[in-house]
């Protein structure tokens, strides 16, 4: 299903079970934080966390905090409108695995496959709530579209529509040696100046002051890309930043999407609905119409870089002070009833643990099509995203393991990858004591292991050089002949079917470990 707004799905939410409101006042300096992280860390992610009354400099903001609303696997499948990340996960690999059909049946399946990709192609629309409330910045200028407000959560009448500026948005300070205030779940809109192609990537925002903010893309980003061509040009560099409206952009500005592949595309195909999009106020970029607050302004080449940071980042660690480019504001937009989204990163598990999760599910079967002895990829809690992956392959030839490794170091955020495991097919990837006991059982670490030098997650604070590191890949797959292996290999000790039928039939299934 497709969501209208944020405030839709955090009221879906709702209705699911899967929310807890706070009402007394909650400081967007640390406090929120501090309940978030408790809140993250609970069996299976907790609850989505509504914050009615954030403060701001000790004043309630006018815009409720919404946090923790994709910190599970129930509310990250939610988000994407299915019933499980694995259901919208088939659907995309039934169309990636689309061939020419040899029957009518296989035609009238394929048609269905098809027409879903009527909505993957976001259109232009003139005008949509993102501009019930528009402050033009440089101009102080207000103006108040006629759009019919939404109902509030307690009284309608308490909506007052006033120019908002980053001083009464409920950014929040998440950690105490933060450098500031950040913006935590930012869409970031950019074009290739060349080819015109959009990009919607996800990079912390610093605020610096009302008019002025940092611009944290990374080296190895597309956003960075884009940023290098109008600084070769030195022309100003349009950037539109928007939060909120349907949360499957989230999760689609976090997807490890090929460069130049438009993010409203796959957005548009997991909600099953064309992206609205309307044009910015003060820049020709487009946003989505629902977003619940859009951020316009633009980076100029000519201005020096400003140190951005120290930040409490998804490492566990802080992210020391580095230069980055500044994001000057030109607009600010929103809905009347806008929802204020938000995320803490920090030492694991967290909410991008479950986000990063499905991501790999749902790219799984692109994986697949390029290396097909694949069988399932996880990425544990502990590797903080992408620093440590476990993979399962029918292994049918020697070195595969390492054909493995090799392939997905060299596929797009897989470069960051600091260990890969690989393990046989009858392995659960997903239990992490599972992987670890094959690793110990299964391997000699000198034959085993292989290193090699890569690009290096600018995140990461163990690296010798900042963006370069090494990569160690183990191999803990059953070796073969052909490996220089010239024992014989042992089973593994496993109970016999028919017993365990039936034992679970007098004791019940419970007594098996």
């Amino acid at each position: 299903m497709a969501f209208e707004s944020f405030r839709d799905f955090v009221a879906q939410l709702d209705r699911a079970g899967e929310l807890k409101r706070i009402s007394q006042p909650v400081a967007t300096e640390l406090e929120i934080t501090e309940i978030a992280d408790r809140e993250m860390k609970s069996p299976g992610g907790g609850k989505a966390l509504l914050f009615e009354k954030p403060t701001v400099n000790g004043q309630i903001s006018p815009f409720p905090v919404a946090i923790n609303t994709m910190g599970s696997h129930k509310r990250m499948a939610m988000s994407l409108g299915a019933n499980s990340v694995d259901e919208a996960a088939a659907e995309l690999g039934a169309l990636m695995k689309a061939k020419p059909p040899t029957s009518f049946r296989e035609a009238i399946k394929l048609l269905g496959q098809a027409l879903d990709l009527r909505h993957a192609k976001p259109r232009i629309v003139k005008d949509g709530p993102c501009k019930e409330v528009v402050h033009l910045v440089e101009s102080s200028k207000l103006r108040v579209e006629s759009w019919p407000p939404a109902p509030d959560w307690k009284n309608p009448s308490t909506l007052n529509p006033q120019p908002s500026t980053l001083a009464n948005l409920p950014i929040q300070k998440c950690w105490p040696l933060d450098g500031g205030r950040f913006i935590t779940l930012p869409c970031v809109v950019t074009k290739d100046p060349d080819t015109g192609e959009r990009n919607v990537g996800m990079y912390r925002i610093q605020i610096y002051d009302d008019r002025t903010t940092g611009m944290h893309w990374q080296l190895q980003k597309v956003g960075a890309r884009h940023g290098r061509r109008f600084y070769e040009t030195g022309t100003r560099m349009p950037v539109a930043i928007f939060l909120g409206g349907d949360p499957v952009f989230t999760f689609a500005a976090t997807a490890p999407l090929p460069d130049g592949l438009d993010e409203f595309l796959l957005a548009g195909y997991l909600r099953k609905k064309s992206v609205e999009l309307v044009k910015c106020e003060t820049n020709d970029l487009e946003v989505p119409a629902n977003a619940d607050f859009v951020i316009e302004g633009y980076v100029d080449p000519r201005e020096p870089l400003r140190e951005e940071g120290p930040f409490g980042d998804h490492t566990g660690y802080y992210t020391l002070p580095e230069p980055y480019p500044v994001f000057h504001i030109t607009a600010i937009t929103h809905r009347k009833d806008a929802i204020y989204p938000a995320t803490i990163v920090g030492m694991p598990p967290m909410e991008d643990f479950y986000i990063g999760g499905a991501s790999v599910k749902l790219f799984l079967p692109i994986f697949k099509m390029n290396f097909p002895e694949i069988v399932d990829i996880a990425l544990p809690a502990e590797g903080v995203f992408h620093n440590l992956i476990f993979v399962s392959i029918k292994k049918t030839y020697p070195m595969q393991a390492y054909k493995i490794m090799h392939g997905l170091w060299g596929m797009g955020q897989m470069m960051f990858t600091k260990y890969i495991v690989v393990v046989d097919d009858d392995a659960d990837v997903h239990n992490t004591s599972e992987v670890l006991f094959r690793l110990c059982a299964n391997t000699d670490p000198q034959r085993d292991s292989i290193f090699t030098k890569g690009p290096a997650d600018v995140l990461d604070h163990a690296t010798s050089e900042m963006a370069m590191g090494t990569k160690l890949g183990i191999d803990a797959t059953k070796k073969l002949p052909g490996e220089g292996f010239k024992r014989a290999w042992p089973p593994l000790i496993k109970m016999d079917d028919a017993v365990e039928e039936k034992i679970s039939a007098v004791f019940g299934d419970t007594t098996k470990k």
